[in-house]
């Protein structure tokens, strides 16, 4: 989706960021743009991540504008090639910042960058901008949204549903494998598999349970008492004595953190 897309290119380019610097550590240092890690990472960003966004918002503007938009008619230009451009140049952002912030020996806030990309991105999808982020996900068409139903078990049989499956096939496990043969590399480093899993948990664990957790206090506290309830979440939940920091402890063995 449009609107999520900013955040899950920024957590995909930090999370292959940290990865990379870490391991970048123990070899001869080199500018960024020398950096042979930023390249696949760039690559994977260009031939993977950017191309599926375009096919679907071709495909299915108005799910993948959140009912924004209802047709191809109703994009402006402008805002397409800004949507190929950000699925890109987002990424190269989150890969910078957490590769400078390794380097300079923040290394838990540099690991930090990716869950809170996927939070931001799974908040999107769960929240919103008005609370029905998820009826709109769940929605596959502008018809479906209008009408006003909720049916995720039909979303999961649309055409959009089946498009997504065939592009998680491949943009899945191809992004799993780059960050944990990263983050494997070195003699202190748990295995690929091992941090296959852990990657998942800071995805899905991190990442969706705090959004949607934030989602709920929202809605359930109001505009004045749930900003302060999900500020408090997250501090707790980011914070290198919470959960965040004991899922870190594996990526930031042998870094010296």
């Amino acid at each position: 989706m449009v609107q999520v897309d900013v955040f899950w290119s920024y957590a995909i380019g930090a999370g292959c960021g940290a990865a990379a610097a870490r391991e970048s550590l123990r070899e001869p240092a080199r500018d960024l743009l020398a950096d042979r890690r930023l390249a696949l990472t760039v690559l994977f960003l260009g031939c993977v991540f950017a191309p599926s966004g375009i096919w679907l918002l071709w495909q299915f503007p108005g799910w993948e504008t959140m009912h924004a938009a209802g047709a191809h008619a109703d994009l402006p230009g402008w805002l397409v090639a800004a949507f190929a451009v950000t699925n890109l140049s987002q990424g190269v952002l989150g890969y910078v910042v957490a590769r400078e912030l390794w380097r300079r020996g923040h290394h838990y806030l540099s690991w930090l960058q990716m869950p809170l990309g996927y939070l931001a991105m799974f908040f999107v999808l769960a929240y919103g901008w008005d609370g029905t982020g998820y009826r709109r996900f769940f929605a596959p068409t502008t018809a479906a949204w209008r009408a006003g139903g909720f049916d995720p078990a039909a979303f999961l049989a649309s055409d959009v549903a089946l498009t997504l499956y065939a592009m998680g096939l491949v943009l899945v496990p191809l992004l799993l494998w780059m960050k944990a043969s990263w983050w494997s590399l070195g003699r202190d480093a748990p295995g690929r598999f091992r941090f296959t899993g852990l990657v998942l948990v800071a995805v899905f664990g991190l990442g969706l349970g705090t959004a949607v957790a934030a989602a709920a206090l929202l809605t359930m506290l109001g505009p004045v008492a749930g900003p302060v309830a999900v500020a408090a979440l997250v501090a707790a939940v980011m914070h290198p004595r919470g959960a965040g920091g004991l899922l870190a402890r594996p990526f930031l063995a042998g870094s010296g953190s």
